[in-house]
């Protein structure tokens, strides 16, 4: 069994020491600097009739609603928003808009606002470029509602204004960790020949894909509170797998990790309950999902489980302040055959299925955001003993381990589904053995890996090592 990757009371607090973050754990906290916490939810559940998995299928009933939940951090500087929500995808021109309405209620700027999605398919895509080239086209494609999304935005920024006047004090901050057990396995298995194939998709009956190993994961649910002395105020917890148990049959759900937060929840009421996707744009559940209804809850029991063992073996470390580094990502668009401009103008045509010309509307308009000069942001929030780094799109496990290597002196969160504009962000090995879950799924080109890598270092280097940069320069 691998050993948990729990960095040392030492190390952390050195690291503490040279950020200048405070003292011991389990001493007398020192007062914060005014450090408070706001946390905030709001229902965001689409209406029936509305496009799912980017207009793959449409909702027809509602199984449980969908939820966009987060907590907003204030002191020295201006706050810092972090949001999960209930939803596949939030894209492009939809995701900035989502940070200038949380910045604009919060009293921030829009990079201060870290937006993740949990990334279930039984939920919605918001990408208001593409559904406006849809649109003006006549196509029978549909992605999202325009009126809804709106609705939903102005939603999420109205509570989390309101909670600012409930705003608690925070002292500290907790680390705590624990296994998932049989609920992960990666897409990518070996065949009793040798073969690799890609196709253990979230649910499967394959019996090679059930038997095979599980595959690379990160096999450790990562639990990051806020106390006020000894009161716990919130808990995020972050675990990377696909977040479907069966979908695709209209039934707008927040699956498995929904369940899980919301049974911690009412376990813990005093205590708000966020839940964020690591990077899983490769991690499924199945190898131990064959996509029966009745697994459903089973997998929330285990992923429940889980969030209670990490709870249970918190740490606190004192805090008084935070950095936020934001660091662009000069991902280049796919341009090999059939995501050219010109294809994938072809595709916007009566004479094409629906959920291609979504495809398609969406391919463009991630090229048409690369055009004017709109990298995607990796932002990183430093809270002394624990970061919490924010990756796009459907970006690979090995980018999660990476970090965590990036970074073995502290307690490294990793939520993936940021900006959904990517797609599919895997390593330059999948391209190589021909992952087959990359022929539709992925608008970036075979170079992302080492240019997601460089973001990343960047966005979490030592504000000590990059000053002595500075200082030699």
């Amino acid at each position: 069994m691998r050993s948990p990757p729990r960095i040392s009371r030492r190390r952390a607090l050195a690291a503490m020491a040279a950020a200048g973050l405070g003292a011991a754990p389990g001493c007398v906290a020192r007062r914060s600097g005014g450090l408070s916490l706001a946390a905030f939810s709001t229902e965001v559940t689409v209406p029936l009739g509305h496009g799912m998995m980017g207009g793959a299928w449409v909702s027809k009933s509602v199984a449980d609603p969908l939820e966009a939940r987060g907590i907003v951090l204030c002191g020295s500087g201006r706050p810092v928003v972090f949001v999960s929500v209930d939803w596949c995808e939030i894209r492009n021109d939809a995701y900035t808009l989502w940070q200038q309405r949380l910045a604009s209620a919060a009293g921030t700027t829009p990079e201060r606002v870290l937006l993740s999605t949990i990334h279930q398919h039984d939920a919605p895509i918001a990408d208001l470029a593409a559904e406006s080239l849809l649109r003006s086209r006549g196509l029978a494609g549909s992605i999202c509602d325009p009126v809804f999304h709106e609705q939903a935005v102005r939603q999420t920024a109205s509570v989390l204004s309101s909670a600012m006047a409930q705003r608690r004090r925070v002292s500290h901050v907790g680390t705590g960790i624990a296994k998932v057990e049989r609920l992960a396995s990666n897409r990518r298995y070996t065949m009793p020949d040798g073969a690799v194939r890609f196709d253990r998709t979230s649910a499967t009956r394959n019996a090679f894909a059930i038997q095979a190993e599980e595959g690379l994961i990160d096999p450790w649910l990562r639990c990051l509170s806020f106390w006020d002395d000894e009161t716990p105020l919130a808990a995020l917890s972050f675990y990377a797998v696909h977040p479907m148990s069966y979908y695709g049959q209209g039934e707008v759900s927040a699956d498995f990790p929904g369940l899980a937060r919301r049974r911690r929840q009412r376990e813990n009421p005093s205590v708000f309950q966020l839940y964020a996707s690591g990077c899983s744009g490769n991690v499924t559940a199945g190898k131990y999902n064959d996509g029966s209804r009745e697994n459903r809850p089973k997998l929330a029991d285990r992923l429940g489980e889980a969030m209670r063992a990490a709870w249970n073996t918190t740490e606190r470390y004192p805090v008084s302040r935070w950095r936020l580094r934001t660091e662009p990502v000069p991902f280049t668009p796919r341009d090999s055959t059939g995501f050219s401009r010109l294809e994938l103008e072809a595709k916007l045509s009566p004479g094409h299925a629906p959920f291609q010309q979504c495809l398609a509307a969406m391919g463009l308009s991630w090229q048409e955001r690369v055009k004017r000069g709109r990298p995607i942001q990796v932002p990183c929030l430093d809270l002394g003993a624990a970061m919490l780094l924010l990756l796009p799109g459907e970006t690979y496990v090995e980018f999660q381990l990476a970090a965590q290597r990036l970074r073995p002196d502290r307690f490294v969160c990793v939520a993936g589904y940021g900006d959904g504009a990517t797609g599919y962000v895997p390593t330059r090995r999948h391209w190589e053995e021909g992952d087959s879950n990359l022929t539709d799924w992925c608008w970036v080109n075979p170079d992302s890996e080492s240019t997601l890598l460089e973001a990343m270092r960047r966005a979490m280097e030592a504000e000590e090592s990059r000053l002595k940069v500075r200082s030699t320069t």
